[in-house]
């Protein structure tokens, strides 16, 4: 009868214009080839304007205004200046969940020596009053052209998803700052918490046409420790009249490297790197202290935490035995938290994603030591993932895997993403993610 009855009530509609036919109005699960070509000339005009202007960490002023005024354009709430320089754009669409997507806005301190025509030459004046280059060496460039392309797409497809789409543009990443000052800020409480949140990165492990996926751990932690090992400085002809403070920071340095492979289980990653070792001015002068900067990574909470005290605990008992004058001063900064890939928004995802983009171009790939601070929202009470997009030409690719030379990285003044496809692929992979969670 219940069927009877709605096959009577569509008729009705399609005799009247109401409704089309249900050949009409398959699901949109992903851009098609025309629409991400009709998109396209507008995406990559902000691509090159955002290359060649990049701005740094707190100072995206210029930035953030060009993707605000972009997403008015396109009928968002556009609200800025949340978070320092951060964007937050809402468009509601009826009931249904609330997605948040992400992009990061801005650029490094790194001299571009790509040869492009569209090379960024920006100087500026950084915190300290040094000049330095700027550039978009970690391709946030790449990220918000492509969160802009998909910011239409999803405006003008509307009758094919449901529920409250938050775009938002986060400053600072570079420095991890940017994703909390914006929670801080009201991200969460001013405006719609979302179910989920999302966000893809370049890469440059893979050919642009791929997207590379990590469920769970996907990113690590990062914290700086500083170090200063006291000594008594003298004449190096004379070192039995000293403490010398070189010799006990090298077994310092040493003896750091036996908390990873000793004290941490084999099964968790760990890294711990003494990138500073500053000490003396003179050959025949032994210092009256020096200085160690460490960078130490890890996934796992605990993992972090044991490996903080045991370098505090390895660096004072190396000062001990070394007969140092005074304990050590041992300085923690906190940086990132470990980006953690919600598995079950991940695999779901994925799925959606090799429907769209073929199966073999759908590929899973290592956790990676390096840091971003996307985990804050994750930490925010709020399942998140983020997919990687290739971003290297495909030959260029094939041939340095072929050879094992190695190609541009992210951070290297040389990164240089293949455009377009990578910007397409970019674009693919955020509308057909949103989709998946806005559109059943």
């Amino acid at each position: 009868m219940k069927r009877r009855l709605a096959a009577l009530v569509w008729s009705f509609l399609l005799m009247t214009g109401l409704a089309l036919p249900q050949s009409q109005i398959a699901a949109w699960t992903a851009p098609s080839t025309e629409q991400l070509n009709s998109v396209y000339p507008d995406v990559e005009a902000l691509y090159l304007d955002l290359h060649r202007n990049p701005e740094l960490s707190l100072h995206e002023q210029q930035t953030s205004a060009k993707l605000a005024d972009r997403m008015k354009a396109l009928g968002y709430e556009v609200t800025t200046g949340v978070g320092g320089n951060g964007v937050v754009a809402i468009l509601r669409n009826g009931p249904g969940r609330t997605v948040l997507l992400r992009t990061d806005t801005d650029a490094l301190p790194v001299e571009e020596k790509t040869g492009l025509p569209y090379a960024s030459h920006v100087t500026v004046k950084n915190q300290s009053g040094a000049t330095v280059p700027v550039m978009h060496a970690c391709g946030h460039d790449i990220h918000m052209a492509s969160w802009i392309g998909t910011a239409r797409l999803m405006a003008d497809n509307r009758q094919s998803w449901h529920g409250t789409l938050i775009l938002i543009a986060q400053p600072a990443e570079e420095i991890v700052a940017g994703a909390a000052a914006m929670l801080k800020d009201g991200l969460f409480t001013r405006f719609p918490k979302p179910d989920f949140a999302l966000a893809i990165h370049d890469e440059s492990t893979l050919p642009s046409g791929q997207v590379g996926y990590t469920s769970g751990y996907a990113l690590a932690a990062s914290d700086v420790v500083d170090i200063t090992i006291f000594g008594r400085g003298g004449h190096g002809a004379r070192p039995q009249d000293t403490i010398d403070p070189i010799v006990i920071g090298a077994r310092t340095v040493l003896a750091l490297q036996t908390i990873v492979s000793r004290e941490i289980d084999p099964h968790d990653s760990a890294v711990i790197t003494v990138g500073v070792f500053k000490g003396g001015t003179q050959f025949n002068i032994i210092p009256d202290d020096v200085n160690l900067g460490l960078s130490v990574r890890s996934y796992k909470p605990e993992v972090r935490k044991h490996l903080l005290a045991s370098i505090e605990r390895v660096t004072k008992g190396e000062a001990m035995a070394g007969g140092a004058p005074r304990e050590p001063l041992v300085k923690e900064t906190p940086g990132a938290h470990a980006t953690y890939n919600d598995p079950e928004l991940t695999n779901r995802v994925t799925a959606a994603l090799r429907n769209a983009l073929g199966q073999s171009n759908v590929v899973e790939i290592p956790p990676k030591m390096v840091s971003e601070d996307f985990a804050e929202f994750s930490l925010a009470g709020v399942p998140s993932a983020m997919f990687f997009v290739g971003a290297v030409e495909p030959a260029k690719f094939a041939m340095a895997q072929q050879s094992g030379t190695p190609l541009p990285g992210l951070h290297s003044s040389g990164w240089a993403p293949d455009r377009e496809p990578t910007l397409k692929t970019a674009i693919k992979t955020e509308t057909t993610a949103l989709l998946e969670v806005l559109g059943h």
